[in-house]
C-alpha cells in the first residue's frame, strides 16, 4: 500500500530521499511553469482567483475562490483538458477536480465620508433656527457649515 507523500507528479521527478533546497526550488519553479500552462488554458474571465494545485495520476487539480467560478469551469473542463493535453507535461490528463477554496479574509475598504449637500446643509440650518436648546442649536448650525463647495 502505497502512502500519499509517495504519489508523483507526472512532470516532476519526485525523489524520495532527502530533499535539498535546490531540489526543490526547481520543484517550485517547475509548479510555477505549470501554473502558467494552465491559466493560459483556462478561459481569462475564469483566471482571475483560479490557482493550479497539483496533477497527479493524469488528474488536474485546481482552487477557485467562489462556486459559481467552479461550476463555469467545470461546464468547460473538456475544452480546458485538451487545451492542456496540447502540451507534453500534461498529455494523460483525463480528470479535472476543482475545490473551492474562498480567501481567508477580505480587505475592507476604509468608508468614505461623503461631504453635506447644499440642500441637507440649508435643511440643518433652517432645524437650528426653530430650536429653543442653545446647544443644540450650535451643534446643528456647527454641522450646517460642512457643506461641500
Amino acid at each position: 500500500m502505497t502512502e500519499k507523500n509517495d504519489q508523483k507528479m507526472i512532470f516532476g521527478k519526485g525523489s524520495a530521499g532527502n530533499n535539498t533546497l535546490k531540489e526543490l526550488m526547481s520543484k517550485a519553479e517547475l509548479h510555477l511553469q505549470a501554473e502558467q500552462l494552465v491559466l493560459a488554458a483556462i478561459p481569462a474571465e475564469l483566471s482571475e482567483g483560479t490557482r493550479f494545485v497539483s496533477c497527479r495520476e493524469g488528474e488536474l487539480v485546481l482552487s477557485t475562490d467562489n462556486a459559481s467560478k467552479a461550476t463555469r469551469l467545470r461546464f468547460r473542463q473538456h475544452e480546458i483538458m485538451s487545451a492542456l493535453r496540447e502540451n507534453e507535461l500534461f498529455r494523460y490528463v483525463w480528470k479535472v477536480r476543482i475545490k473551492v477554496s474562498p480567501p481567508r479574509f477580505a480587505s475592507r475598504r476604509k468608508p468614505v465620508k461623503e461631504p453635506l449637500s447644499k440642500e441637507n446643509a440649508r435643511l440643518l440650518q433652517e432645524e437650528a433656527g426653530h430650536t429653543k436648546d442653545k446647544a443644540l442649536r450650535e451643534v446643528l448650525e456647527k454641522l450646517a457649515s460642512h457643506v461641500r463647495d
